[in-house]
């Protein structure tokens, strides 16, 4: 664990920050995959972002306490202490609770929304994500920290959900942020998979298959195709398929052809 955390030094900040802030921002990064972790900490140093590393909760908590940051962006699957039960302490804390956190998540189940909710979470983002969404995702949620600094809206709300009721202490607009970041990530997942369906299909529509009863000469081996023209097996098969053909002679088709070489 020591060689880890020592692995999981920051980087100096590189390029200038291209959010409309004057104060640094600092990002702390809890992920438990030191490749995922390094990846994630360059896209944010390359676009301005001091960044912090953590590989779980519980060394998130000593970093935050040591020095809280700007943003906490988490995964949510990790050793000794997760995503949820970081968040719920981050926030349970007076000191900490101003801190944005960010859940990195598969987001599979209407649970996760609720779970969220009751660590209070302020946005999730589902993996995999691309940068540009990530980063426009945390720009929106600086700027609206900025405006919402002197907004108080506290409330609590009871809900029957998956045979049990729930309670969720949280404000109108965290619950608001959480569900639309929800939203936002189910309709980039939407858009994806109507993307990965559209290059489907035209690649099923690139294939060509042969299907169905083919009228051939008996004498010529010609094939009608559905416009009654006559066309040569090659070409027929050629224009409907990916078969590429070479030509040979088959044993019994050399003896009538070459009948002086072949009945020797």
């Amino acid at each position: 664990m020591k060689d880890l955390q020592e692995g999981w030094s920051e980087k100096p900040m590189e390029s200038d920050r291209n959010v409309a802030s004057q104060e640094e921002i600092t990002i702390l990064v809890v992920e438990d995959s030191l490749t995922q972790a390094v990846r994630l900490q360059s896209l944010l140093e390359e676009n301005g972002y001091r960044t912090l590393l953590a590989e779980n909760g519980r060394a998130a908590l000593e970093r935050v306490s040591a020095e809280p940051p700007t943003l906490i962006i988490s995964d949510i699957v990790m050793p000794e202490m997760d995503g949820y039960e970081l968040c719920r302490r981050i926030k349970s804390n007076e000191r900490t609770a101003h801190i944005p956190v960010m859940l990195v998540t598969q987001l599979n189940e209407p649970e996760d929304i609720l779970k969220g909710l009751d660590c209070g979470a302020d946005n999730f983002i589902t993996k995999p994500y691309d940068a540009p969404f990530l980063l426009s995702r945390i720009q929106y949620i600086l700027i609206n920290r900025k405006l919402r600094k002197n907004t108080r809206t506290d409330m609590g709300l009871e809900v029957f959900f998956a045979n049990r009721r729930q309670f969720i202490n949280s404000d109108r607009i965290q619950i608001l942020d959480l569900l639309f970041s929800t939203y936002e990530s189910a309709l980039q997942k939407a858009r994806e998979l109507e993307r990965m369906n559209r290059e489907l299909q035209e690649a099923l529509d690139t294939i060509k298959t042969l299907e169905g009863i083919l009228p051939i000469c008996s004498s010529c081996k010609k094939i009608r195709d559905g416009e009654g023209v006559w066309q040569s097996l090659e070409r027929y098969i050629g224009d409907r398929s990916k078969a590429k053909f070479s030509h040979g002679i088959c044993p019994e088709c050399a003896r009538k052809v070459y009948p002086d070489i072949f009945d020797k």
